[in-house]
């Protein structure tokens, strides 16, 4: 149908270079609307990479953006965040359907001590409160087990990275309906769970996982969130990038499995996640977020 964002917001014209229709909403029905707060520090990147499966949908969407009051981007220009972002620093009458909390590179960091922390436990708790479902993904799906359930991170000594096939451990849950008994998944993470704290947590059930790359969807039994430790959003050469980003800078990265053909970095890696990407998106959409909102965010301006 459609996605609705900001007026030239940079995203639209590289989704369209790439021939994704983004489109604008038409009809008489009231759009979907999704509160992004993207954590991610290249902020016009993850637009791009939610938008374009967000766009996938036959449903009416529309974006709003934030950032943290209390953190700075450093690696963003100032120009886009006024621009394009807001800002939770107040609540009201501004009704969401659905919120997505996107990764942030701080696997290292204690929550605790990420300068943003308390504000972070302040919008769980709202998107608990206003939104019918949210989905957390990598970081965020950390930060928020842990701050919910207590379920403690696992810091690894190498980078989870590449394309991992995945199994369903739930096949009841919606999220994951019309998922092939094998799947793709991209992660790129230094942290992962113990499975057994997620299974003996009454809350929680682990929906799909890998036996290379861990647990990847966790739902709660009596709730509408999911927390999604991969990247199924990323863009082909998402991986491509982090891997020689990280050689640049001469940490010695490990090659992303099951991504380049041969192994070979001067190959461009093909695609194996794409169309579970979409299906999972749209599945969140259509049986989690496709409801009359029951609340609302205020943003301030």
């Amino acid at each position: 149908m459609g996605v609705k964002v900001q007026k030239g917001l940079p995203a639209i014209t590289a989704l369209e270079g790439e021939g994704v229709a983004t489109g604008i909403v038409h009809g008489d029905s009231k759009p979907l609307r999704i509160a992004v707060l993207n954590l991610m520090p290249i902020k016009i990147t993850t637009e791009t990479d939610l938008i374009r499966l967000l766009s996938s949908s036959t449903l009416s969407v529309e974006i709003t953006l934030f950032e943290p009051a209390s953190h700075t981007s450093k690696t963003t220009p100032a120009e886009h965040l006024k621009r394009f972002y807001r800002k939770f620093e107040q609540f009201g009458e501004n009704t969401f359907d659905g919120m997505i909390i996107t990764g942030a590179p701080l696997e290292r960091v204690d929550f605790e001590d990420v300068d943003y922390w308390e504000e972070l436990k302040c919008i769980m708790d709202c998107a608990r409160k206003h939104v019918r479902s949210t989905l957390y993904i990598c970081w965020a799906a950390f930060a928020g087990l842990y701050y919910r359930y207590g379920i403690t991170k696992q810091l690894y000594d190498s980078k989870i990275s590449g394309v991992f096939a995945h199994r369903l451990d739930n096949t009841e849950s919606k999220i994951v309906n019309g998922f092939d008994d094998e799947f793709y998944v991209p992660h790129s993470r230094f942290i992962g769970f113990d499975r057994k704290e997620i299974e003996d947590n009454v809350n929680l059930e682990i929906i799909s996982s890998s036996d290379e790359a861990g647990v990847y969807i966790i739902g709660e039994r009596n709730g509408n969130d999911f927390y999604i430790t991969g990247h199924s959003e990323y863009a082909p050469l998402t991986l491509d990038s982090e891997y020689k980003r990280d050689i640049g800078k001469g940490m010695n990265p490990q090659i992303p499995k099951n991504y380049y053909p041969e192994d070979n970095s001067e190959l461009s890696p093909k695609v194996k996640w794409r169309a579970h990407s979409r299906l999972l998106f749209n599945n969140w959409l259509n049986y989690y977020v496709a409801d009359k909102a029951v609340c609302g965010i205020e943003p301030v301006n």
